[in-house]
Formats: structure tokens, sequence, C-alpha cells
């Protein structure tokens, strides 16, 4: 690993050497297009990012805009491979519990300071300090850091995890068990390193465009609230020859229609293509709407909690619902944009993952009707005492349009009724994470390709354990899987679990169908995480 990546960053070097040159004549220096005049990519945000911090950050909508303002130790490329980010390279010991960083020395704060080691000792343990409130500390958790757990209860000192400065350009980290994917998690933003002079100068307003001090290829220089948010390019950046795109604008629009219209008037670069209308738009624009397999999950957490409904902890009753969704009718009647059905979490898509070749997945619908039928009236529930809930959704019309799809088929086939109820954003995210909801809508995107990024999720040390799942043998399972000859075997016994207790309602698993600019080059269709970098991408001469 040290050899390769070595020179892959050798060749990087290489090619900001090139690229001033190139991007004078006005053509790219890899591919030798012509470049538009004007490099400005905008784009629709569905929502408001939470936050540009990256401790605090929780959502995909946050983390795009975060890969452009703060860069990690590793990246990826179009294709998902992992390359060098702030790290050149790194070493790990025999076992992989112990990994060393090697920090480029010419990377810099958008203030002009040098970025450290000591920058990644402070921005990790700030995440995971219990004063903080990080809501994604439960990842750095899953790290597997040396005293990770005990510093996020509060029961160690953030000083004694297991992360520490060598020197200015080495980071040593280590980890109570093997993980072989550690690397991988790295790109993730919780990880990335946060100005400390910034922070204590500022408070919390230190992410405001007059304030900001980030590493990325691009600043903050303008945000306002509910409408856009404007990243320009960082003159000091490391890699700054050899990026491409000027400015970078996301445009808050709420309702996916809207965003099609405003594309459709050239107002905006990319959008997402509204529930129902890909197969249309791509006979009609063949070069312009696209479709790509995501690694992303479409599922609904049952409230297991006490605030959540009696019913709820009979896994028959959850099973039945379960069974009961004719998952094919909404991916391919209502969605309609290459999404699959989903009867595992995790993604067929992930590396490395055999999900299991019995269960539902071997039944007709027909026979999954019938199993929940029966289920249902196993549980004491039928035409004289129904089923009834309430089902939580964030405000968007794809997802409400899945809701009643799904509430209709319960109706039909078991009689149950149920309140469909729905919030924007952030409430929705809130009314989640403290367990206000009897069965509420989630989706998930995996931080690295490995299944442990989904399977996690119903472990009961996971923040995202939305409705509070706990099961002693899937802890058991997933904490062996990191060190097991054959994790595989361990993941689909998990799932096999998952799918007999129905803790969540896995649904479809996303595809990325976009309408795009054909002149925005270099997207990464064939990363099935669709992590992107606004410094990667240029616009083409028309």
């Amino acid at each position: 690993m040290k050899n390769f990546t070595t020179y892959l960053a050798a060749g990087i070097i290489g090619l900001s050497m090139t690229s001033t040159i190139a991007l004078a004549a006005g053509t790219h220096p890899v591919t030798g297009e012509a470049l538009a005049n004007e490099q400005v990519f905008t784009y629709r945000l569905s929502d408001e990012p939470t936050t540009f911090d990256p401790a605090l950050a929780e959502d995909t909508i946050a983390f795009e805009v975060m890969r452009d303002l703060f860069e990690g130790l590793m990246n990826q490329d179009k294709d998902g491979n992992l390359v060098p980010g702030v790290a050149t390279h790194f070493d790990a010991n025999d076992d992989k519990s112990i990994y060393t960083f090697h920090l480029r020395d010419n990377a810099k704060w958008s203030d002009g300071t040098p970025v450290t080691a000591g920058d990644f000792v402070y921005a990790w343990r700030r995440a995971l300090d219990p004063a903080t409130a990080s809501p994604y500390s439960w990842f750095m958790e899953l790290m597997n850091l040396e005293n990770g757990a005990e510093v996020i209860a509060g029961d160690k000192s953030p000083d004694t995890l297991g992360i520490t400065a060598i020197d200015d350009h080495t980071l040593e980290i280590r980890l109570t068990q093997s993980v072989p994917y550690f690397a991988q998690m790295t790109i993730t933003p919780i990880t990335f390193p946060v100005p400390k002079s910034a922070i204590e100068a500022h408070g919390t307003d230190w992410t405001k465009p007059e304030n900001i001090v980030g590493n990325g290829a691009y600043v903050l220089a303008e945000h306002v609230p509910q409408e856009r948010s404007v990243r320009e390019r960082n003159p000091l950046y490391w890699n700054n020859e050899a990026t491409i795109l000027e400015r970078v604008v996301g445009l808050i629009i709420n309702d996916e229609s809207s965003g099609l219209l405003r594309f459709q008037a050239g107002e905006i670069d990319r959008t997402k293509i509204p529930a129902g209308q890909f197969g249309p738009l791509s006979a009609e624009y063949p070069d312009t709407a696209k479709s790509f397999p995501r690694l992303c999950s479409e599922f609904y957490s049952f409230n297991l909690t006490e605030s959540g409904p009696e019913s709820f902890k009979d896994a028959r009753v959850r099973r039945a619902l379960s069974l009961a969704i004719d998952r094919s009718i909404i991916t391919d009647k209502i969605m309609q944009g290459g999404q699959t059905p989903a009867y595992t979490f995790t993604p067929e898509a992930t590396t490395g993952f055999v999900p299991p070749q019995d269960g539902m997945r071997t039944m007709s619908q027909a026979e999954r009707d019938t199993l929940a039928m029966d289920l249902m009236k196993e549980a004491g529930y039928g035409a004289d005492t129904p089923l009834e809930f309430s089902l939580l959704y964030n405000t968007r019309d794809d997802i409400k349009k899945s809701a009643i799809a799904m509430t209709q088929m319960w109706r039909q086939k078991l009689g149950v009724e149920v309140e469909l109820v729905n919030m924007e954003w952030k409430t929705y995210l809130n009314a989640m994470g403290e367990q206000d909801f009897d069965l509420g809508r989630n989706s998930w995107c995996g931080d690295y390709n490995e299944a442990s990024t989904f399977l996690d999720l119903v472990t009961t040390r996971s923040g995202y354990n939305d409705g509070r799942y706990d099961n002693p043998e899937v802890d058991a399972l997933m904490a062996s899987a990191g060190t097991a000859e054959n994790s595989a075997d361990i993941y689909m016994q998990v799932e096999q679990i998952i799918e007999a207790e129905a803790p969540i309602i896995p649904v479809f698993h996303f595809a990325a169908a976009f309408m795009q600019n054909p002149s925005v080059k270099n997207w990464p269709v064939n990363n099935v995480m669709m992590t992107w970098y606004s410094k990667d991408l240029y616009i083409a001469a028309e």
C-alpha cells in the first residue's frame, strides 16, 4: 500500500504541473477537451444543510458540502478506489489494529496555516467528546478506536483516545481490534480535521462564511438559509492547480417537480428526477437523464421502545407488515428510476456481500401475503381488532407516494389503519432520533463499501438504531465480523435474523436517477457510493 499510494501522490503532483499550461489554453489537462469559459456548477440541494461542522453532520446533504470545504486523510476516485487526501499513504501492522498515516507537507488551511497531524487529533477528540454532542460519534465507536467507547460514554477523557501525532506529518491510530477496512472509513466527514483556532475564536459561529476556515478545494463564500449555498475555489488547496470548477452553487429546492422545471429552464445543471418520470425523460433526453446503482437502502424503522406501540413488540406483527409490501410495485410503478426491491438491508452491490438465498426473496408475493395474514391472525389482529399506528416520513413527493402505497397494501390485505404524518427535514430527524414515532421512514447510504456500514445500524451501540432494536446475538455477531475469516457468513446470518424479527422493513435499494447537463463531466458513475468531489468535475465547452 505504501509504495502504491506514494507513486499515486507523485502522479497527482505531476498532473498539477501540467494543468496550469493546459487550463491557460482552455483545454482539459488530461482529456484535451475544450473547456467552457465559465466553470460554474449549479445543482439542486433537496433541503437546507443541517450544518457545516464535520463533527455535527449526519446526512448526505451536509456530507456533499463537507467534501468540498474539508478534506480527510483519504478520498475516493470516480471508481470508488481509495486515493490520497491529506495523507499521501498509510501503513498498518500485521493484524490491522494500528494504522500510521503519512501527511503531505503542502496541505494548508484556507487561512494559510499548515494542516498537521495535531489537527486530526484535535478534531477526533472533539467529535467524541460528549460536550460536542455529535450525532455521528457512534460511527467513530464503530471504528474501534482505543478508548473510543469510553470517551463517548464520558468514562474517560478525550485525550486518552487512541490517536497520536507522532510529528506534524505522522498520525498514529490505535484500534481495539483488527479493522481491515479502516482506511475506507476515513472518507466520512466526522473524521475530517477542523481548525482549532477558528473554533476557539468564534465558538458555534465558526462555520459562518465570514469565519469558516477549511482545508478543502473550496471555501464557503455565501450561505442564505433555505435559498443557496455557494462554494468558491480555494487557492490555498494543495492541489489547486488541478481544480477546474471555479464555483459550486447549491440551490435549495424542496420540491422535485420544481427542480425539474428549473433544470429544463437552464437554471441548474443537476436535479433528481421525480418519481415515475425517469422512463419518459430518459426516452426523450437519453444524454441527460441517467440512473446508476447507489449503495443506499430505503427502509422503515419500528419504534421498539416504551414510547412505541405495544403491538410492535410482537415480531409476528412486524414481519407481517414487511411481507405484505409488494416492493416491485413501489420500484416499478412509483419510483421508476432503476431502484430494486430490497429483501435484505444490505444492497447486493456491496463488495463481498452474499445475500441469503432463502426466505421471502424466494417466495411469490401471493405466498408472502398469505403468510402475512396468518401471522396477523396469530398475533390477534383482524377485522374486529384492526391494527392501528402512525407512519412518520419526511416531506418529499416520492416518499409520500411510496408511503401511501404501503398503507393501501396493509389496509387491503391486513385491515390495518395507518395515519400518515409528515415533517420537514430537521424536525423529522429530531423526531426519529428521540423515538417520537410509531413507524418511521428511513434511508441509509454506506459510509464505506462493506456490509457492516449497514448492519451495524441494528446493533445496540449504533446512534442510528432509531427503533432501539436490542438483540444480543446480533451484537455478538457484528462484534466478531471484523476479525472473522469469513465475515460474509456472519453478515448473512444477521440478515436472516433481520428478516425473521423484522426490527426494520427494507423496501428498496437506491438508484441515482438524475437529470444532468451533459457538459458536466467526470461524474463518478462507477462508484456505487456516489461519493463526488467538485474538484474532480469540469464543464466542457458545448
